[in-house]
C-alpha cells in the first residue's frame, strides 16, 4: 500500500513540475514578445510610460480609433466622429465614449514623442570624432 502511494506522489510531483516548466516558458515568451514590442532603451520606456498612463497601448489605441498610421487628420476626424455618435444624450454609451477619448489622448502622446524624438535628432547632428 505504501508504495501505490509513494508511486502516486511521485507521479503527481512530476505532473506538477512538467505544469510549471510550461507555464515558466510561456511567461519568459511573453516577457520577451512584450519588450520587443516596447523596444529598448529610451523609446521603450516612453512608450512603456505612456502607456501605463493612458492604459493603453498603442495598437490598441489604433484599434479603437480604427487608424493605421499616426495622422493627426485622420486621428481628429475619427475621433470626432466616434465621440459624437456615443455621446450619451443621443442614447450612446459613456464607457465607449471614453474609451474613444482615451485612445485619442495615447495617439496624442504618441505623436508627441515621435516629434520630440524628430526634433531632438534634427537639433544635434552626430558628431565627428577624429
Amino acid at each position: 500500500m505504501a508504495k501505490y502511494l509513494a508511486q502516486i506522489i511521485v507521479i503527481g510531483g512530476q505532473v506538477v513540475a512538467r505544469a510549471f516548466a510550461r507555464a515558466l516558458k510561456q511567461e519568459i515568451a511573453a516577457s520577451q514578445e512584450a519588450a520587443r514590442r516596447a523596444g529598448g532603451g529610451q523609446k521603450g520606456h516612453n512608450r512603456a510610460a505612456a502607456n501605463a498612463r493612458s492604459g493603453l497601448t498603442l495598437e490598441e489605441a489604433q484599434q479603437i480609433l480604427n487608424v493605421s498610421k499616426l495622422d493627426r487628420e485622420e486621428i481628429f476626424k475619427k475621433y470626432e466622429h466616434l465621440f459624437n455618435v456615443n455621446d450619451k444624450s443621443k442614447g450612446g454609451s459613456f464607457y465607449l465614449q471614453s474609451k474613444v477619448f482615451r485612445a485619442k489622448e495615447r495617439l496624442d502622446e504618441e505623436l508627441r514623442l515621435m516629434e520630440k524624438a524628430e526634433k531632438k535628432a534634427t537639433e544635434s547632428p552626430p558628431q565627428d570624432k577624429s
